[in-house]
């Protein structure tokens, strides 16, 4: 029994691991969080894609890529034109790529919607993808759209971040409802990673008292680290770069790095 748990484990860990970063509340630290921990996870010795699967964008221009003139996108791959491997681009953090997007992913929903298995495009086109990767993490757009499905049918896991101001609950049922439905058919192996406190400040008692409720209600699903407010994290994006090559000695790059090691750890 040992030895096949231990095949078991080496398999999963050739495999890698697709995890979604979801929240269909805006505002929340989702693309942030997608940089700063695929750039982190990177910086420990993984390799990681970043598949950017908001039409806005911001995780491709986040990470430096210039998004007026892509011809190759995620919108391609999901529609069957293009492979992963001919979408994926370079930056400057070795160890991870990134397939980016276009304001052109709010058509692919319609156009899949003739599609037979629609809800599975993102796992289809991730396939081949997988075995290369240690992880793989999924930039969802605010809301629980095809394409946010598509998400959480693809993935292992799924990271919601929560943020440390007032109403950070509001939806968080919604998102859990549609995760419990998703795990009745299209994905039963999906599992909940962890919810993430996100824009913390410490001085706030409102911030103090949302991080506590948010552990009240979830235990230990709640990742130990917690993301401070912190304005490099906001000033690196603006430069295209993830916190830890902008400032790596700022706390929003710190907090993301131990993110990572956490995430590392719980595997």
């Amino acid at each position: 029994m040992c030895i096949v748990h231990l095949a078991l484990c080496i398999e999963i860990r050739i495999m890698g691991k697709i995890i979604a970063i979801a929240n269909q509340k805006g505002g929340v630290g989702k693309t942030t969080t997608s940089i700063n921990l695929s750039a982190s996870l990177a910086r420990e010795g993984k390799t990681v894609l970043l598949i950017d699967a908001d039409p806005q964008a911001n995780a491709s221009s986040g990470l430096g890529v210039d998004v007026k003139d892509l011809k190759t996108t995620v919108y391609e791959c999901m529609i069957g034109e293009v492979k992963v491997a001919d979408a994926t681009f370079d930056t400057e953090i070795e160890g991870l790529k990134i397939v980016p997007s276009h304001i052109d992913l709010v058509g692919a929903e319609i156009e899949m919607l003739n599609l037979d298995n629609r809800e599975k495009c993102m796992r289809n086109m991730l396939v081949t993808e997988k075995g290369k990767y240690d992880y793989i993490i999924i930039d969802c757009s605010p809301s629980l759209g095809l394409i946010t499905v598509n998400a959480l049918t693809a993935a292992d896991s799924v990271i919601i971040p929560v943020q440390c101001e007032y109403f950070a609950l509001e939806g968080i049922g919604k998102l859990l409802n549609t995760i419990k439905i998703i795990k009745s058919g299209l994905n039963p192996a999906l599992n909940i990673e962890g919810f993430l406190l996100t824009m913390f400040d410490a001085r706030l008692r409102y911030a103090n008292q949302v991080a506590e409720e948010v552990r009240k209600h979830f235990g230990d699903m709640v990742f130990k680290t917690t993301i401070q407010r912190n304005v490099k994290l906001s000033e690196a994006t603006s430069y295209g770069q993830p916190a830890l090559v902008y400032d790596p000695d700022s706390r929003g790059a710190q907090n993301h790095i131990d993110l990572a090691k956490e995430l590392i750890n719980k595997e």
